[in-house]
C-alpha cells in the first residue's frame, strides 16, 4: 500500500500533521509492506528534510498513493477522485458549511474515514486534539487575564514552540484575586487543568467557591450534575445524556461570583444553555472575561457570537446588545475567546500525541486486519457511497 502523508490545503495556518518522523520510523519499521510518501510544504510543523532524511519520498503529486492521511477538511479543488481519505471531515453532524464538500466527495467516489469516529467498544474515542485544545484555550484565557486585568501583553501560542515555553511566558503573570469556573470533565478540561495547576491556582469545590470570598486566585470545576439540575426528580448523569430536554440550566449562581469562565464541557443542541442575553443584563452578572473552548454557534453561552482566529482571538461584547466591539475596548463589556481550531497554535505538541495515539491505536486496524472493526465504525462514505451508520446523512446529503 502507497500511503500520502497530506499538506494541509483547506486552512492556510494549520502546521499539524498526523504522521510525524517520529511514528513514521514506526512504520517503516513494523510495516514494511507500506510505502510512505510526504506530499511537499513549507508551512508543515516538521520540515520535508526530515523525511528525506529517514528515505521517504517527498512528491508534490500524490495521486498514485492509495490512502492519504491528512489532519483537516481537504480543499475541494484537492480532492482525487477514487482514493482513501483520514481526515476530520466535519460532515456527520450535518454541518452546513461542508455539504458541497461532501457532496464533492460522494461524486468522485471517494472513501471517507473520520477520525472523530475511531472509538473502542465503549464508544471511547481513540485519537483527539482535545487536550491540547484546552491547553491553548486556557493560557488564552490567561493572555486575556494579562491584558484586561494586569496591563499586562503575552504574546499567543502560536508564537511559542512547545508547552514549556507556554509555561515560562506564564511566570510573568501576577494573577489579582480572581474567580475562575471551569465547565467539563474530559481530554479538555485536563488540557485547561494543565495550565490552571502549573500556575498553582488553588482549586475549591463548587459549593466553597459559591459562598467565600478569597484574597487570592481560586478556580473551581464543575461536572453536569454542578451546572444542570432535572426538571423532575434526582439528577442521574445518564439520563442527562439520553434527555437532555429533562433537565434546565443552574450556572446562573455562578455568573455572579465568578470573573472568569473557561468552558470545556460538551455540549448536546438541545441541552440547556449556561445563561440567557438577559442574565448577561443583570447588575450582579459578574463574568467579564469568556474562553469558549467548546466553541459552540450558536451555542449554550450567548456571548459567543463567532468563532475567532488564531491571528485576532479576542473580541468584545455589549451586553446591552450582544453586539461585537473591539477587544478589550470597555471594563463593561464581556472579552470573549472562541478560537475553534486551538490546537494549530501549538502543532508540535500537539502533532506528536495525536501521531503517536494514531500509531497505537487505530493503525494497527488501518493497515492491518481490522478485527475489532475500528475502521468499519469510522468509514463514512465507501466508494462515494453512504456506509449504513450514517445512513442518516442521506438527506444532508441529496439536498
Amino acid at each position: 500500500m502507497k500511503v500520502g502523508i497530506l499538506r494541509e490545503t483547506r486552512r492556510w495556518q494549520d502546521r499539524r500533521v498526523a504522521i510525524t518522523p517520529e511514528t513514521a520510523v514506526f512504520i517503516q519499521q513494523n510495516y514494511p509492506e507500506i510505502e510512505l510518501f510526504l506530499q511537499s510544504g513549507d508551512l508543515r510543523v516538521h520540515h520535508d528534510h526530515e523525511y528525506q532524511k529517514l528515505g521517504i519520498s517527498v512528491v508534490d503529486d500524490v495521486s498514485h498513493c492509495d490512502l492519504l492521511i491528512g489532519v483537516k477538511e481537504v480543499a475541494n479543488e484537492a480532492l482525487i477522485e477514487g482514493k482513501t481519505y483520514l481526515m476530520f471531515s466535519h460532515v456527520a453532524k450535518e454541518q452546513a458549511y461542508n455539504r458541497e464538500f461532501f457532496k464533492l466527495m460522494a461524486q468522485k467516489k471517494i472513501t471517507l474515514i473520520d477520525y472523530e469516529y475511531f472509538v473502542d467498544e465503549h464508544r471511547a474515542r481513540l485519537v483527539a486534539f482535545g487536550f491540547w485544545a484546552g491547553v491553548v484555550g486556557a493560557y488564552y484565557a490567561f493572555v486575556g487575564i494579562g491584558k484586561r486585568f494586569c496591563q499586562l501583553e503575552l504574546p499567543g501560542p502560536e508564537k511559542c514552540r512547545d508547552l514549556n515555553e507556554l509555561h515560562q511566558q506564564l511566570k510573568r503573570l501576577k494573577i489579582p484575586a480572581l474567580k475562575i469556573v471551569v465547565t467539563g470533565g474530559g481530554r479538555v478540561a485536563s488540557g485547561a487543568l494543565e495550565i490552571i495547576n502549573h500556575l498553582g491556582i488553588q482549586e475549591v469545590l463548587p459549593k466553597e467557591f459559591l459562598e467565600h470570598d478569597y484574597d487570592h486566585p481560586v478556580f473551581t470545576r464543575l461536572d453536569p450534575e454542578d451546572y444542570v439540575k432535572r426538571k423532575v426528580g434526582a439528577f442521574d448523569e445518564q439520563h442527562f445524556y439520553d434527555h437532555p430536554t429533562d433537565y434546565e440550566s443552574a450556572f446562573l449562581p455562578y455568573t455572579k461570583v465568578a470573573d472568569v469562565f473557561i468552558a470545556c464541557h460538551f455540549w448536546n443542541q438541545v441541552s440547556p444553555h449556561f445563561f440567557t442575553a438577559d442574565d448577561l443584563r443583570l447588575d450582579d452578572f459578574g463574568i467579564s472575561l469568556v474562553s469558549d473552548i467548546s466553541c459552540d454557534v450558536p451555542g449554550p453561552i450567548p456571548t459567543t457570537l463567532k468563532t475567532s482566529e488564531i491571528e485576532s482571538p479576542f473580541y468584545d461584547v455589549d451586553a446591552r446588545n450582544l453586539s461585537e466591539q473591539a477587544p478589550f475596548s470597555s471594563s463593561s463589556h464581556v472579552t470573549v475567546t472562541a478560537v475553534d481550531n486551538l490546537p494549530a497554535a501549538l502543532p508540535m505538541d500537539a502533532s506528536q500525541t495525536f501521531a503517536r495515539d494514531l500509531y497505537h491505536e487505530v493503525f494497527p486496524s488501518l493497515l492491518g486486519e481490522d478485527k475489532e472493526g475500528i475502521v468499519e465504525r469510522a468509514t463514512i462514505l465507501k466508494k462515494g457511497k453512504l456506509t449504513p451508520r450514517f445512513s442518516y446523512l442521506n438527506d444532508f446529503l441529496k439536498k
